[in-house]
């Protein structure tokens, strides 16, 4: 072998060595001997004392094994069976010391032969692997490693399979069965036995067998009078109790007749029974609870699926003894699931669950099963509970563990209230009542408890449209006297996080209930802006109380107005523009981060906008809650420009996108019904669409700079009217003095988005602008560039698609007639773009669009009485040839999905065109156009009859016709 290549195997090989390696790794591969160079070298033992050459050599076998070993001759399969049995010999003396990666890789390859020779190449494939068993403890540990990757190659349900792999397993198993699954029931029995003193993990491994495969053996080679005592006394045993827990579990879990099922778990269980398993001391070691909680779980779900097959087949007798099984388990699922460790009480959650799925089907429940279900209620909300130990300050992964089981215990939760509302209502209102009067001498952990019950009463006992507080009485009356409590006990002040954070959220998701008791809404405000909200000590609350506040607002500011302006002035320090990054104010951090005040500023508008004030004094309020930005702007756009420190640059660039986002999220306090006009706030908005006018021209920074501008300005095309237009063309002027590719197409939406608002009333506004950003567009568009720069090949791309998107919308939306304030000549440019478009850009979204342009312009003026003259010639020299050339081209992929658009649209912009001019297009181009392209005479005749039919039809034609044009 290449001893130098082998050099880079080492973990400590250099990048170059280990390259070379792998280059190495491929040409033995992809050599017809390459394996048996390896074979060789590994069966000699040439590199005993390196298993990183070692574990290589077997992977070359592996893949031979994988890819070409099912078509080797005889002599080849000779071969490799006589390497496999050769590593068995080598792995299986007693002073071999094989690391457990090398033994796994052996068991791997033997079984890749075994799935391709067995039953037919390799018929006595068992008997050969039982007799190496007489080698000692290596040779049982590889015998069991070789069953489990025979397993994992042949039953594992969590790979995926092909058909062909499915039906050579099928047929595998079917052989074993027949043959051998006897002779291997036996020896596990006979490993177990032997070496249940000497070598523990030896039995380990082998109940970890029996439990793979017992699923698909006959259950009596496992469940008999000589296994189960041996299971049973391994679970005395602390090194084997938990491999024989997940082997009885396995066992119990076997599909089977539910009839016999039952009999098989309730046979296992009285036995555990009897042992005193089941009733382990509180002591107990927590793994070991864990493996029996799981055992418990099995048990349960087994019933469960018998007393399900046995409902539908109206077996009444062993229904009723399943179900008194199932219920004598009730009590022993409780125990687990009420264990102090969240392992153990986690591995019986399913066993929860599917026992209340199976009671909501059942009718009404018997005295015992009420007695089940409130037990389960109570161990849920029990552990639910924060542990002691939860470190809320720094959440790590215990922490993350706790949450996610505590989901687990509220699904529990939640399927309880769908089987029993009633039950779930008294005992929340009995926990809240009895603990939120008593909350500063109670433990915060009871105290969170309550008002999370409370909060989770929403989704537990789901009320229609979100109206928890009207329809059932009980009910309604419940969950008032439940959030009444809540304001009225002051448990916001309560010191803890979790206690304040639970608080607010439950106020929010129940805000309906302050439209029916208004009167405790300001104590709701009051927390919100004093430290228990906005201005914790914590920032994780602060920043949640933003978010929340919002949300308490938007659902209740009909309800807000007394409080208007005492929440406004309350509001006003926290609205302060947050400084540059590294900077303070007043030598003290702001409260809130720039996401949080983004939702401040919104809050603060609306409370603005819903009130009931007259227009100056809602602009006088609008001012106030736009200083901080307007006061601050232009200081803040003068230092950008005189900073030559970057990181500082980027800083004050920050912060200036920050303050425009703060303005433009101001604007969504204005909806459809209140206007800004309306409202008279226009003058406080365009203030400071002039100040932000002024940042386009600064040079550092720039990108960020324009799509803070260019975000407000879609929000002011959204909540003005024609006061928005005369600021466009300055904008515009500034964008186009250093034109980019990224920030035109950036930017060209805008004008979409004021195009498709104002419609006909824009046209004389976009006269003035459209033929210097189409020019601006060109220019771009073919300036050199550097054919390597794939970003800014992108840029052009997206760019050339804007534009014609642009037109599009222009076409679309009642602005046609722009064109015709145009020169000529400049009309004549647009258009031939569009033509250009068609046929040589190889962008099929761009040429859809194009064709959609082409179809409307037709559409508007191909009759030739309303347009701009010469349109009909320009139909018929450039229109109609686009339509034939550009699904000609080679770049034209009729089998892409968005070619087929184009095309679709194409054939469109052919019918809008005999629409219009009728046979005349029908003689040019049966006289004219289509004798050019060497079509015969039938051809022409039958384009032009698929033409004449209806559109549909004339687009599958359109599309054959291309198909065998470029066949």
């Amino acid at each position: 072998m290449d001893e130098l290549a082998l050099r880079g195997l080492g973990a400590i090989a250099d990048p170059q060595s280990q390259a070379q390696a792998m280059q190495y790794f491929e040409q033995l591969k992809n050599s017809a001997d390459g394996w048996k160079l390896c074979a060789q070298a590994y069966s000699t033992g040439a590199y005993h004392g390196n298993d990183h050459i070692r574990f290589f050599c077997l992977q070359v076998c592996e893949h031979y094994l994988r890819n070409r070993y099912q078509q080797a001759d005889r002599e080849e399969q000779n071969s490799m069976r006589a390497f496999l049995m050769g590593c068995l010999q080598l792995g299986n003396h007693e002073g071999a010391q094989e690391k457990s990666f090398i033994r796994n890789k052996v068991a791997q390859i033997v079984s890749l032969a075994f799935v391709t020779d067995y039953p037919v190449r390799w018929p006595t494939f068992f008997q050969d692997l039982l007799r190496t068993l007489n080698s000692g403890h290596q040779a049982v540990d590889m015998y069991l490693r070789i069953l489990q990757a025979i397993d994992q190659e042949v039953v594992d349900r969590e790979i995926i399979h092909s058909a062909e792999d499915s039906q050579r397993n099928t047929a595998i198993k079917d052989a074993m069965r027949e043959s051998c699954v006897a002779q291997l029931a036996d020896s596990w029995l006979q490993i177990l036995t032997a070496y249940e003193s000497s070598h523990p993990e030896l039995a380990c491994l082998c109940l970890d067998v029996v439990g793979k495969y017992v699923s698909w053996i006959d259950i009596n080679l496992v469940a008999n009078d000589r296994y189960v005592p041996v299971l049973l006394r391994f679970l005395e045993q602390p090194l084997l109790r938990e491999s024989a827990c997940d082997c009885i579990y396995e066992v119990l879990g076997k599909g089977m007749d539910p009839v016999v099922k039952t009999q098989l778990v309730e046979s296992f269980f009285s036995v555990l029974e009897s042992a005193g398993i089941v009733n382990p001391p509180e002591d107990e070691e927590g793994d070991f609870l864990a493996k029996l909680s799981k055992l418990i779980c099995g048990v349960g779900i087994a019933l469960i699926i018998s007393w399900q097959k046995l409902s539908k087949s109206g077996d009444a007798a062993n229904l009723s003894k399943t179900q008194s099984a199932l219920e004598a388990k009730i009590p022993y699922m409780l125990r687990f699931l009420g264990d102090e460790d969240d392992d153990v009480s986690g591995a019986v959650g399913e066993f929860a669950q599917e026992y209340i799925s199976m009671l909501k089907t059942v009718g009404t429940l018997s005295a015992a099963q009420r007695n089940h279900v409130e037990g389960m209620l109570y161990t849920v909300v029990k552990k639910m509970k924060y542990d002691d130990s939860y470190n809320f300050e720094s959440e790590g992964e215990d922490e993350a563990m706790f949450m996610d089981y505590r989901k687990q215990m509220r699904v529990i939760f939640n399927n309880l209230a769908q089987l029993d509302s009633d039950l779930i209502l008294v005992t929340v209102h009995n926990i809240v009542t009895q603990t939120l009067p008593q909350w500063e001498s109670a433990n915060f952990r009871d105290v969170e408890m309550a008002v999370t019950l409370l909060y989770s009463v929403a989704e537990a006992v789901p009320a229609s449209h979100g109206q928890h507080f009207s329809g059932n009485p009980t009910k309604v009356s419940a969950l008032q006297d439940m959030m009444r409590l809540l304001v009225s006990s002051r448990v916001s002040c309560h010191g803890h996080v979790i206690v304040q954070l639970q608080f607010f959220e439950t106020v929010v998701r129940y805000d309906k209930f302050f439209l029916c008791e208004p009167q405790h809404i300001p104590d709701v405000l009051a927390a919100f802006l004093d430290k228990r909200g906005l201005r914790h000590p914590s920032p994780k609350v602060r920043s949640r109380c933003s978010y929340l506040f919002s949300r308490f607002v938007k659902s209740l500011k009909a309800h807000l107005q007394p409080y208007l302006e005492e929440v406004f002035g309350q509001l006003q320090d926290l609205l302060v523009l947050n400084p540059p990054a590294g900077t303070t104010a007043n030598g003290q951090p702001h409260l809130l981060s720039d996401e949080d005040q983004l939702f401040l500023y919104e809050t603060a508008s609306m409370l603005v906008v819903s009130s009931t004030l007259p227009p100056p004094k809602k602009q006088e309020l609008m001012k106030s809650l736009l200083a901080p930005i307007a006061s601050k702007f232009e200081g803040l756009l003068n230092s950008l420009c005189a900073e030559t420190d970057e990181n500082r640059q980027i800083a004050y660039a920050h912060c200036i996108h920050n303050a425009m986002a703060l303005a433009s999220r101001a604007s969504k306090g204005f909806s459809g019904s209140q206007t800004m006009n309306q409202c008279g706030c226009v003058e406080a908005f365009t203030e400071l669409l002039r100040l932000f006018g002024m940042a386009l021209d600064t040079p550092t920074q720039r990108s960020h700079i324009q799509t803070g501008v260019r975000q407000y300005l879609h929000r002011m095309v959204v909540c003005m009217d024609a006061e928005i237009l005369p600021f466009i063309p300055p904008v515009l002027t500034h964008l186009l003095k250093h034109p980019d590719a990224r920030e035109l197409y950036d930017f060209l939406p805008l004008i979409n988005q004021l195009v498709m608002k104002f419609k006909e009333a824009i046209i004389p506004f976009l006269s003035e602008i459209l033929m210097p950003l189409v020019t601006t567009v060109f220019a771009v568009l073919m300036s050199p560039a550097d054919e390597r720069d794939q970003v800014a090949a992108n840029d052009r791309k997206l760019l050339q698609r804007g534009y014609f998107l642009f037109l599009s919308t222009i076409v679309s939306n009642e602005c046609i007639n722009v064109f015709k304030t145009l020169e000529m000549s400049s009309v004549n440019q647009v258009l031939m773009s569009v033509v250009q478009g068609v046929v040589e850009v190889q962008d099929p979204q761009s040429q859809k669009c194009c064709f959609t342009i082409l179809r409307k312009l037709t559409e508007a003026w191909g009759g030739g009485n309303d347009g701009i003259a010469g349109f009909p010639d320009f139909l018929y020299k450039n229109v109609v040839p686009a339509c034939i050339l550009a699904p000609l081209s080679p770049s034209f992929d009729l089998n892409d999905g968005q070619t087929s658009l184009a095309l679709g649209e194409c054939a469109l912009c052919l019918k809008a065109i005999l629409d219009k001019r009728g046979v005349e297009l029908i003689t040019y181009l049966q006289k004219e156009y289509l004798p050019t392209l060497n079509l015969s005479p039938e051809q022409t005749q039958e384009f032009c009859q698929a033409l004449q039919t209806e559109q549909k039809t004339f687009k599958n034609y359109f599309k054959t016709f291309f198909q065998k044009a470029k066949s």
